[in-house]
């Protein structure tokens, strides 16, 4: 795996994370704000041909 790829699968990780706290926090603001950051990671990881799906597997 090279950089780019950890990177944009690092970066869908770290949004998953973060849209989990805020949910959890039950900050409407945040769960705003994380769910675009989901998105544009997705997005990116998905433009570069990676299964951004395997890395739900990886988190539990």
């Amino acid at each position: 795996m090279n950089e780019v790829t950890e990177a944009l699968l690092a970066r869908v990780r770290a949004a998953r994370a973060g849209l989990a706290a805020a949910v959890s926090a039950a900050d409407a603001y945040a769960v705003a704000v994380a769910e675009d950051e989901l998105d544009d990671a997705i997005r990116l990881a998905r433009r570069h041909g990676l299964d951004v799906e395997a890395t739900r597997a990886d988190e539990g």
